[in-house]
């Protein structure tokens, strides 16, 4: 079988060597032409995960009809605000039929759409979408420590076959019908690890970040319910499991982005420090509007959205959330009448 991995960033690296070692002819698209030039020369991505040996049968190209024609399954490991221009560029190349599965974490800005839906504005024919989510550090999956992910995909045949595609001895795949679920889980549990770094920046200890994570899973749950998510999903990988890693790991770039914006940094300056891509920071804006939108109460996401994008002080933050009307701790997850 021949995939394509469009992305050659840290998890598109890491897929990369995932599905190169179980046999996949591997066909990584990166963006840089010295990167794929890197990889073809040393089995090494020179700028993301540098200590990782590509297999054989991985080979990459900056060129990307190159990477899809033909391509049997197109694995899209962008960061969410590339993937509609991606997937524009891989449209006239990719076969209607060809199942395509994003990777990426994120609600795009202004048209609210989750990214099965950008690709499917773009590319057309639903059925063969999917997505795959999970608590899936990029440095962790790459050293084949034992990690697992959900795929949910609108046809049951493709997420079966993107199960078998991705399974592996380190790596195990369950499958879920549930795709707003699992989009949404995955977009927005990155807000809420901004909110777990900043408490760790903060000096604060495990009875905030607990209360966060927790009262964060909750907020999570409202808004993916309010739009036909299956609440059960969010006890699942892509919801808790994805973010117990995010909210805790010392790989976490959402959690790292919190703690350096609490200590007085800012978006912008992790981003030139660290040269990554901490989706939480453009989430918090998408997902605040989503709510909005729908009437929805994402009061952490808001107050991370007010810290990272329009100055306010994260302790203004910690006395608007403390500060907050008591409520029922099940309020507006479908499973209480209100007033109860």
């Amino acid at each position: 079988m021949r995939v394509a991995v469009i992305g050659a960033g840290s998890w598109g690296t890491a897929v990369s060597w995932l599905l190169g070692g179980t046999g996949v002819d591997v066909t990584l698209w990166a963006r840089e032409p010295e990167i794929a030039e890197g990889i073809n020369t040393t089995h090494r991505n020179p700028m993301f995960m540098t200590d990782v040996v590509l297999g054989e049968r991985v080979t990459a190209t900056p060129d990307i009809a190159q990477a899809v024609t033909g391509a049997e399954a197109v694995i899209v490991v962008t960061p969410s605000h590339g993937v509609r221009g991606t997937a524009e560029a891989m449209a006239p190349f990719l076969a209607q039929s060809t199942p395509v599965v994003n990777l990426s974490k994120g609600v795009e800005q202004g048209t609210l759409m989750r990214m099965t839906e950008v690709l499917e504005d773009v590319l057309g024919n639903r059925d063969r979408l999917g997505a795959l989510s999970g608590p899936n550090h990029a440095e962790e999956v790459s050293k084949g420590v034992p990690s697992a992910a959900v795929i949910a995909a609108y046809d049951p045949d493709v997420a079966r076959t993107i199960q078998q595609l991705f399974m592996a001895p380190t790596f195990r795949v369950y499958t879920n019908a549930d795709v707003v679920g699992v989009e949404l889980g995955a977009a927005s549990k990155n807000v809420i690890a901004v909110a777990a770094g900043m408490s760790d920046g903060l000096g604060y200890g495990d009875n905030t970040k607990a209360t966060l994570m927790t009262r964060g899973l909750a907020e999570m749950s409202r808004l993916g319910v309010h739009l036909g998510a299956n609440p059960l999903t969010y006890m699942g990988l892509a919801g808790m499991g994805d973010l117990i890693a995010t909210c805790t790991s010392r790989h976490s770039r959402n959690r790292a982005l919190g703690e350096w914006v609490a200590r007085g940094g800012t978006v912008e300056s992790y981003a030139a420090e660290t040269h990554m891509v901490a989706e939480g920071a453009a989430s918090a804006i998408s997902l605040s509007d989503l709510g909005d939108s729908i009437g929805v109460e994402l009061p952490i996401t808001h107050q991370v959205r007010g810290i990272l994008h329009e100055g306010q002080p994260p302790s203004a933050a910690v006395a608007s959330l403390m500060g907050r009307s008591a409520a029922d701790e099940l309020h507006g997850l479908g499973l209480i009448e209100d007033g109860e």
